[in-house]
């Protein structure tokens, strides 16, 4: 009878009669370690620590056997989300997103780019009256994180992504990631709106890209990997920022800071802590955000 994954029947020895058995999982790892509760073979991607020993997922899945509810024991990645059975869920949402949003704007021109980029004061002619972030217009920083007017600039942009954001929703989780990508982007645009000229538009998913490229480093150091080549790449993209004409490079260096600094919060917390500091993190950055958009717009209506 052919094994079926998962099921209470031990598989056929990956070896022969005379090695260990292989995984109730991965039939073709053999080990010698065996779950604690239902006594099946295990190997190190499907064992989880107990209190003596080790379970297999299912048993923890059904009752961690220590006093504690079932999820107490469940994997966790580094910065404690659940791991997810696709880890790039999150990543090809923002990328649906940010097409949806190009196609709009291919469908209906620069009306809808003028209505939605990144805009600090400017009086709009086809209105006839004053626009942008300190006329009220806040969710000009959040919309102008998925406008792309461009081909090269939305699939340079997208490319990134899907390189940089499956690792980092893998490693963080679902909600954490999609934390991260949202307030580097505002971070991005945040300082964008304070140091660029007021009526001076911008757009892009840039300042949430570098976030995610700032996270990265921060990841990999932690994970105490070879810096390199995040590090050449990094220094490759601000080279392009600041030598390239017509970059907004606020956005850029902004979305990096940020993307770090939150990052940082969330592979640096305790364990016995990381919700609370990973939340203080988020609202700290949101703060601090809050802070420099509310300063600018002083700025320009006082």
């Amino acid at each position: 009878m052919d094994q079926v994954p998962g099921s209470p029947q031990e598989p056929q020895d990956a070896r022969g009669g005379d090695g260990p058995q292989g995984c109730y999982r991965h039939p073709d790892r053999p080990t010698g370690v065996r779950c604690t509760r239902c006594d099946r073979p295990i190997c190190p991607d499907c064992m989880v620590s107990a209190s003596v020993g080790f379970q297999c997922q299912e048993c923890v899945r059904g009752g961690s056997g220590t006093g504690h509810a079932p999820q107490a024991t469940v994997p966790r990645t580094i910065a404690g989300g659940t791991i997810a059975a696709d880890p790039r869920l999150v990543t090809k949402i923002l990328l649906g997103l940010n097409a949806a949003v190009f196609l709009a704007v291919l469908a209906s021109g620069a009306e809808l780019v003028d209505r939605l980029d990144l805009l600090g004061l400017a009086f709009d002619p086809n209105r006839y009256q004053l626009v942008g972030v300190a006329e009220g217009e806040w969710y000009r920083l959040v919309t102008a994180m998925f406008l792309h007017q461009q081909v090269p600039h939305i699939a340079f942009n997208m490319l990134s992504l899907w390189w940089l954001g499956p690792p980092l929703e893998a490693a963080l989780g679902r909600l954490r990631f999609t934390a991260l990508y949202l307030i580097s982007g505002l971070g991005g645009s945040a300082l964008s709106y304070l140091l660029a000229a007021q009526n001076q538009p911008s757009l892009g998913a840039s300042g949430a890209i570098f976030g995610l490229l700032g996270a990265t480093a921060v990841l990999l150091r932690r994970l105490n990997y070879d810096m390199k080549p995040v590090l050449i790449l990094l220094g490759l993209n601000l080279a392009f920022t600041f030598l390239w004409p017509n970059i907004a490079w606020q956005a850029h260096v902004g979305g990096l800071v940020v993307g770090a600094a939150v990052a940082f919060g969330m592979v640096h917390a305790p364990r016995d802590c990381r919700t609370v500091v990973h939340v203080a993190t988020c609202v700290l950055a949101l703060l601090a955000i809050g802070a420099v958009v509310w300063v600018r717009t002083l700025q320009l209506v006082g």
